[in-house]
């Protein structure tokens, strides 16, 4: 981390976080990030579900949930970039403060509630995005009729200027969303995102985001979801509704709760789904160093996303991330990322 990113993560640190977070993006796209583009090498270099990407290390959804800042995000290291979530029409999400910093637990609250600019604008900026590969979490109106027609419309909308889609039903923060994880609701949900995908001119790899909250019975329903209708990847997992191991004293906000404190827990749901499904896996949650990203990998996942970590170790740490992880598979004489795949599973079962 350079020094004008440790002065401006601590200038963030003393401001409300939703602003510091606004701040952020604006400086990014100012030009005040990293400006290598992504990191690569032959043993990061990896394809998952298809897609060729020039390291397994992505920036996670909520980070850029309007697509503003593509350009500068482009050149921070990243292998793939998720932005979004994204919902058919514009909304307010829930009303603030609805996001809190835990930094004695270097963790995060939040029940944003898909805050966002809707799909027509956030389709007109992926229209002029950067090279490199671009997904979109997909998301559901509150107050829709029809949430489940939602996630297709979304995709009609803005999947000719993506790489991949991903369908988010795990978010804890709009209410009975995470009813569409149950396996008749999730199988009707997802036939209907599939049918819109193939009407795409370029049908993309669609992922599936879950929760990490799930019983053995559900994730082994997910799985098996997953595979009859066709989804591409799974993403494990998004933010839980646990406060165990908590010890700042916001941890009592309402919302889903991010950062190290989830590793352990998302990680043992990640290396569960890798036993029971050969779909790519890509591990979310508490990913805030190299071996943690590497733990995730041989638990199971073909590539990690980070987001919260970014609060603490500032956008850098995404190239950071990737350098680390290229020694630790030169140390385990990996020839390529995708040979340490799952070689740990055992650990977290």
């Amino acid at each position: 981390m350079s020094a004008l990113e440790k002065i401006g993560l601590a200038a963030l640190h003393r401001i409300d976080p939703e602003t510091g977070h606004g701040l952020a993006l604006k400086a990014l796209k100012a030009g005040l990030g990293p400006k290598g583009g992504p990191v690569t090498s032959a043993r990061l270099a990896t394809r998952v579900a298809g897609i060729d990407l020039p390291n397994p290390v992505g920036l996670a959804a909520g980070f850029d949930k309007n697509a503003v800042a593509l350009d500068a995000l482009s050149k921070t290291g990243f292998g793939f970039i998720e932005v979004g979530a994204a919902t058919p029409r514009p909304q307010e999400g829930n009303p603030r403060p609805r996001l809190w910093r835990l930094s004695a637990d270097r963790a995060a609250i939040n029940r944003f509630g898909f805050n966002n600019e809707g799909m027509e604008a956030i389709a007109g900026r992926l229209e002029r995005r950067p090279r490199g590969v671009i997904g979109l979490n997909l998301g559901a109106n509150k107050d829709s009729e029809d949430r489940a027609a939602d996630f297709a419309t979304v995709l009609k909308r803005c999947g000719p200027h993506l790489d991949f889609a991903t369908v988010n039903v795990s978010s804890p923060n709009t209410e009975k969303l995470r009813d569409l994880q149950g396996r008749a609701a999730l199988s009707a949900l997802l036939a209907g995102v599939m049918t819109a995908n193939a009407g795409l001119s370029r049908p993309l790899p669609v992922f599936l985001k879950i929760a990490p909250d799930l019983s053995e019975a559900e994730i082994e329903d997910v799985a098996r979801v997953a595979e009859e209708t066709g989804v591409s990847a799974i993403v494990a997992t998004n933010t839980t509704l646990s406060r165990e191991g908590l010890s700042d004293p916001q941890k009592d906000n309402m919302g889903g709760m991010s950062g190290q404190p989830l590793f352990e827990k998302s990680t043992r749901v990640l290396a569960r789904l890798s036993s029971l499904t050969d779909l790519p896996l890509i591990g979310v949650g508490g990913v805030g160093s190299a071996e943690q990203a590497y733990q995730k990998i041989r638990a199971g996942a073909s590539a990690v996303q980070l987001y919260t970590a970014l609060v603490y170790g500032g956008v850098s740490l995404a190239g950071e991330i990737a350098r680390g992880l290229d020694r630790l598979l030169e140390r385990d004489g990996f020839a390529n990322v995708s040979e340490a795949v799952g070689t740990g599973r055992a650990d977290w079962l």
